[in-house]
């Protein structure tokens, strides 16, 4: 539990966001939950489409504030530039060019916040063939090379990954990419224009896969490594072995399940070895359940950990240590807090995300408040 005190990293910053769905939503609840004042623009009557599908936007915007504007009409426009005006940061998700119609693209609204930092999220960035192509997350995976491994399978129909890699990638690095521009602002006055791409991102986070393809091989990497495979226990469950390469866990583990025959395997053997060294780990993990095996590789140091369904990862003890499931303020609706733990700061205690334009009148009224008649003039030329 955080000592430091009541205060957040990101008190005092205003995060203005016009990116609806998932990856947008996903970077800005990260800076919520540090502290940022983050106002969600929807639009009137539907609001974000997430709206729509089930939990999706109660999971993605806890402790924000909502406010409707119409878009389409000049008087919506110029409260959005009002928004702007106020803004630390600003996220947009329209395809390339949308914002630029509706004169709230980075160069409208830098004349008139030069320190705006202004993020821009894309499936494929802001220029480049591939900027205008439509898609959702499959795609990127799909085009970034993620997939790889599923195109030598004969099926003609596979089922997607479960996992929304590109939106989850993306929106953190959207999130590093308002906090650089944060940090940059601080020593020059000025803002910038963060430009966020889905796929990039996704290759981004596959540089150590992609060395080989872009230099050559290096270490051979033929085989697989035994130790670093889920197996099936006795109890029918399965149990994840975590030794990548080092051989020293590998001869822990070969002490604890009795192959001492195998123990002064270097990883270049086991490699050579993979199919028959994975068998003879199988046969003596099958022999005994799950829980006695944690229990014998947490007493050798064997890196290893149960492969859970999501409702026991979320019951597991050491969830429970850590609180990291939460209670959301003044609902009664249960969420995974973000990761990051700063001593110096309290933890998050964000309350429920809002309803559509629950904070519309409330807003308006800041922004009147703090308006010149010569700011409004400007605003609306």
């Amino acid at each position: 539990m955080a000592t430091g005190s009541a205060t957040r990293p990101l008190d005092g910053v205003r995060v203005v966001t016009f990116a609806q769905l998932y990856q947008g939503p996903y970077a800005t609840m990260v800076l919520a939950d540090l502290g940022a004042d983050v106002i969600v623009v929807e639009r009137p009557g539907t609001g974000d489409p997430a709206r729509a599908q089930g939990v999706m936007f109660q999971a993605l915007n806890r402790g924000k504030r909502s406010v409707t504007l119409d878009l389409k009409q000049a008087e919506g426009r110029r409260r959005a530039r009002e928004l702007a005006r106020t803004a630390d940061v600003l996220f947009e998700a329209y395809r390339p060019g949308t914002m630029d119609r509706f004169g709230l693209g980075y160069r409208e609204l830098s004349a008139i916040n030069p320190r705006l930092v202004y993020v821009s999220v894309s499936g494929f960035g802001q220029d480049g063939p591939y900027r205008d192509r439509a898609g959702h997350d499959l795609m990127y995976q799909a085009a970034a090379g993620l997939l790889d491994a599923l195109c030598d399978r004969p099926e003609a129909v596979q089922p997607p990954p479960d996992l929304e890699a590109g939106a989850i990638v993306g929106a953190l690095y959207a999130a590093l990419g308002a906090l650089a521009g944060l940090t940059g602002r601080a020593a020059t006055g000025h803002g910038t224009h963060v430009d966020v791409s889905t796929h990039e991102a996704l290759l981004s986070v596959l540089s150590l896969r992609v060395e080989d393809v872009l230099n050559g091989p290096g270490e051979s990497t033929a085989g697989h490594e035994p130790g670093y495979v889920l197996y099936r226990c006795a109890d029918g469950n399965l149990i994840a072995l975590g030794i990548g390469f080092e051989d020293h866990f590998w001869t822990l583990l070969c002490r604890a399940t009795g192959l001492t025959g195998h123990m002064w395997l270097r990883r270049a053997e086991r490699l050579a070895r993979a199919d028959g060294l994975a068998a003879d780990l199988a046969r003596v993990l099958a022999t005994r359940p799950r829980a006695h095996w944690l229990e014998t590789f947490d007493r050798a140091g064997v890196p290893a950990a149960p492969v859970h369904r999501l409702a026991e990862a979320l019951r597991d003890p050491h969830v429970a240590a850590r609180r990291t499931v939460r209670t959301l303020r003044g609902a009664g609706r249960r969420y995974v807090r973000q990761p990051l733990r700063l001593s110096a700061y309290a933890d998050p205690d964000p309350g429920p995300a809002p309803l559509l334009g629950e904070h519309t009148g409330s807003i308006l009224r800041e922004l009147e408040a703090h308006e010149s008649p010569h700011e409004r003039r400007r605003l609306q030329a």
